[in-house]
């Protein structure tokens, strides 16, 4: 639209105005929201895996009591060494779940970038408008 050529009202022009931006501000709130809603989701699957980790390395401790309880009982035998075994490798892969889990959650970022530059982008049109 040419400004010279516009020949409606100052009130009706500002009218559009704040239509205009009052819609853009409404898009603008969309673009945020879904930008934070798939970091929200990647932090929830990340947090999952550091609650499978967490039960795995759980279920590990109860194989290891297990195994140091038959150590106790029965010194002589050798069935400590499965459960001990078993224990150990559970632990290990729980720890490597929840190691694994908590490094993809430091690198996650929340900042909705795309909707702080058409924030920015909007803010200098804004101001390029300016007689």
């Amino acid at each position: 639209m040419d400004r010279l050529s516009d020949s409606r009202p100052l009130g009706e022009l500002f009218g559009d105005l704040s239509r205009e931006i009052a819609t853009l501000v409404r898009e603008e709130i969309q673009l945020a929201r879904l930008e934070l809603g798939k970091s929200v989701s990647r932090l929830g699957q990340d947090a999952a895996k550091v609650a499978i980790g967490g039960a795995i390395l759980y279920a590990g401790f109860l194989v290891f009591l297990v195994a140091l309880v038959l150590v106790l009982d029965l010194a002589i035998h050798l069935l400590w060494l499965s459960a001990l075994i078993v224990a150990i490798v559970v632990l290990g892969v729980g720890f490597a779940l929840v190691r694994s889990g908590l490094d993809e959650l430091k690198h996650v970022d929340v900042t909705p970038h795309q909707t702080l530059d058409t924030l920015r982008a909007d803010l200098q049109w804004a101001k390029e408008q300016k007689p």
